[in-house]
This record gives C-alpha cells, structure tokens and sequence, in this order.
C-alpha cells in the first residue's frame, strides 16, 4: 500500500487544499481541515492509503487540479511501512 501526501507551500490557499481534500479524497469538510492544518503545521500529511495505481492516480488528480488553479500544490506517494 502507498501513502499519498500533501506538501505545504507558501502559495495555496487553505481553501484550496479543503477542496482538494473533499474531491479528490472525499473526507469530510471537518476531516479536510483538520489534514489542512497538519499540512500548514508540519509541512506535509497524510491524505489516504491506496493501491500504487490509485495512489498515482489521485496525485496526477491533485496536480492537474493545482495546475488549473495556478497553485503549486504538491502531492507526493511513499510507500506505507
């Protein structure tokens, strides 16, 4: 299994990563602040844990859906240990 990550930035908005987070992650809007503000805190967190194809697949989701919007908006995928 992999582990999808958000990265913090100094250019997206936090609306933005809330979105990202109810779209393409489909958490709660409660769930998608909470992540947010670990992303804001430490950098980066842990967005969900999927098969290698999904976990790709929602980053090249969450990288087209930045890029749209302008924002540099990382998403990284690790495998879970």
């Amino acid at each position: 299994m992999f582990k999808v990550l958000l990265h913090n930035d100094d250019y997206t908005s936090m609306d933005f990563v809330i979105e990202i987070l109810t779209d393409i992650f489909h958490k709660t809007h409660a769930q998608a602040e909470q992540i947010m503000l670990q992303i804001h805190q430490k950098g980066k967190a842990i967005c969900g844990v999927y098969s290698l194809e999904i976990a790709q697949t929602k980053a090249q989701q969450v990288k087209q859906k930045a890029k749209q919007n302008e924002f540099p908006l990382l998403a990284t995928i690790e495998e879970d240990s």
